[in-house]
């Protein structure tokens, strides 16, 4: 039976590093898409997408996520690089209003463990997807902590440390 693992935190938290740190172990990793969809608006002339129209890019990124969650894994274990719970979070940092069904969709969605990485300053950056600042982040965060909080999802926090002690920290705590 494949387990479903999540790396969730806010934005230049070093999830993505993370992800390619456990891929490049051999583990089944399921990748961030939410700076490929930004990046295909900034082609078609639009800057940040999700500022443009939050809810429309919001659709888009939910239907992917369940696809990635939804998709038959025939491994051990997935790693999810964020799910489907942070668009909520990500609505309600920008105090967004959304229909009901946003959140309804996540219900259904369990990972089997929800690793979260908190803000790190000394690693952050902005790129040109990344639009948010340090401080917003810190928001972010929070918010992604709520979401989970009310939807009683217990949290993993990992230590600010480098890429293998995280490794090591998960997969001490997975198996």
């Amino acid at each position: 039976m494949n387990k479903k693992i999540l790396i969730t935190g806010g934005p230049g938290t070093g999830k993505t590093e993370l992800i390619k740190g456990l891929e490049n172990e051999g583990h089944n990793c399921e990748h961030e898409i939410v700076r490929k969809i930004t990046e295909e608006a900034q082609k078609k002339g639009v800057d940040q997408f999700f500022l443009k129209d939050p809810i429309e890019f919001s659709k888009r990124l939910m239907a992917l996520r369940l696809d990635q969650f939804k998709k038959t894994q025939n491994t051990k274990y997935t790693f999810f690089d964020r799910g489907v719970h942070e668009i909520i979070a990500y609505l309600n940092f920008l105090n967004i209003e959304f229909e009901n069904k946003f959140f309804e969709q996540t219900k259904g969605i369990i990972y089997d463990y929800v690793f979260i990485l908190p803000p790190w300053k000394e690693i952050y950056k902005n790129d040109n997807a990344r639009y948010e600042s340090y401080e917003e982040s810190v928001k972010i965060h929070a918010e992604i902590c709520n979401i989970y909080k009310i939807l009683n999802v217990n949290l993993i926090t990992l230590d600010k440390t480098t890429v293998k002690k995280r490794i090591a920290s998960i997969l001490k705590s997975i198996n």
